[in-house]
């Protein structure tokens, strides 16, 4: 097979459910998402889906991812889909770096190959375990109050796992952790984010008032240096998110007995093949791992509900549906969330429909 054509498109996408707001009072109002189409010879089609949240979550933006996949799309033309090292190889020769703007196109590399195989992209990354993944909902940093109406409304949509936004002033996200489990009882399992907002004195304050609360504590600060100091102080298991960027991150996290957790994020590592590799080492490791992304519809969440599928049931922690955040959708044939479980669709590749006419200008269309 040989790359014959790379299309890709900009989709804005608004939040259902109005402003996300995280840490440091840092809001987006919807991802602004990049679809990459990759067309072979042997007439297949595979797509991937890239979206940062704002400018501020990562080191990524929309633009430049929009900028970077239009400098790799010509370099991609003759390559063989299938030699997946060798699609990696170039990208990195061609492109120090910027692991975000490779990730759509790694995703739909993926997907053309799953789909040339005949196979669903979960059974190509080693199978399925279970029929579903649990699913979490973030509420996002407002009032007590207001967080506490949000939290009952996910519970009622059927979530069982709820993401409490916190990293402000600690005696506030103290109310708003009590406030969000009074309002949801004992029985939903509670993730508190700081998406590293705190400094080390705010993140002991908070976990010495909330010592004897079960919830799982996810990046308290930013710096690895900082959530390490703070393991001793935290009595609930601390999951490490934005500190893990690559596989040595990860060793070191494990081997300096910070995490108890680790979230990967597809574009944060540059694809589902890195991603992949990282979960494999969480596997052995008996780390338990949750693999999401920080944004898009129905593409991305496709590709995290198969990277999800495909890690033992026993150390999977959850996902996140992000298509069901969002009020513009790029996909068919994704199964209905049930009950806070989020499935995987049966067809080859991502196992979705994507309907390019529907996007637009593409802002990149490079043929051989």
């Amino acid at each position: 097979m040989k790359i014959t054509r790379v299309t890709a498109w900009r989709q804005d996408q608004p939040f259902r459910d109005g402003p996300y707001v995280c840490s440091g009072n840092r809001v987006a109002l919807g991802f602004e998402s990049s679809i990459v189409r990759i067309e072979c010879d042997a007439g297949i089609a595979g797509w991937g889906e890239m979206s940062p949240l704002g400018s501020f979550y990562a080191p990524s933006f929309a633009a430049g991812a929009r900028a970077g996949i239009a400098e790799l799309a010509p370099k991609l033309i003759g390559l063989d889909p299938a030699s997946w090292r060798a699609a990696e190889a170039r990208l990195d020769a061609e492109m120090m770096g910027q692991p975000y703007v490779k990730s759509a196109i790694d995703m739909a590399l993926w997907d053309l190959r799953a789909r040339a195989a005949g196979l669903p992209l979960a059974e190509m990354l080693g199978g399925r375990f279970g029929k579903s993944v649990d699913l979490y909902r973030s509420i996002s940093q407002d009032t007590p109050d207001r967080m506490a109406v949000r939290a009952r409304k996910y519970a009622a949509e059927g979530y069982r796992r709820l993401q409490v936004k916190v990293g402000g002033d600690p005696r506030t996200d103290v109310e708003r952790l009590l406030a969000v489990r009074d309002a949801i009882g004992p029985e939903i399992v509670l993730f508190c984010d700081a998406n590293g907002g705190w400094t080390r004195g705010d993140a002991r304050l908070f976990l010495a008032a909330v010592r004897d609360l079960a919830f799982h504590m996810e990046q308290p600060c930013m710096a690895y240096e900082d959530c390490a100091a703070l393991r001793p102080h935290c009595a609930q298991p601390m999951v490490l998110d934005e500190s893990i960027d690559s596989l040595p991150a990860l060793l070191r996290a494990h081997h300096d007995g910070v995490a108890d957790g680790i979230t990967i994020k597809i574009a944060r590592v540059g694809g589902v093949g890195r991603a992949a590799r990282l979960r494999d080492i969480c596997v052995d490791l008996k780390l338990p791992v949750t693999v999401e992304d920080t944004g898009g519809a129905e593409i991305d969440t496709a590709a995290m509900a198969h990277l999800s599928l495909s890690t033992p049931e026993e150390l999977r922690l959850h996902t996140v549906d992000f298509h069901n955040w969002v009020t513009i959708g790029n996909g068919r044939g994704l199964p209905p969330c049930r009950d806070g479980q989020l499935f995987a669709p049966e067809g080859p590749g991502l196992g979705i429909e994507v309907d390019a006419a529907s996007f637009g200008e593409p802002f990149v269309d490079v043929k051989a």
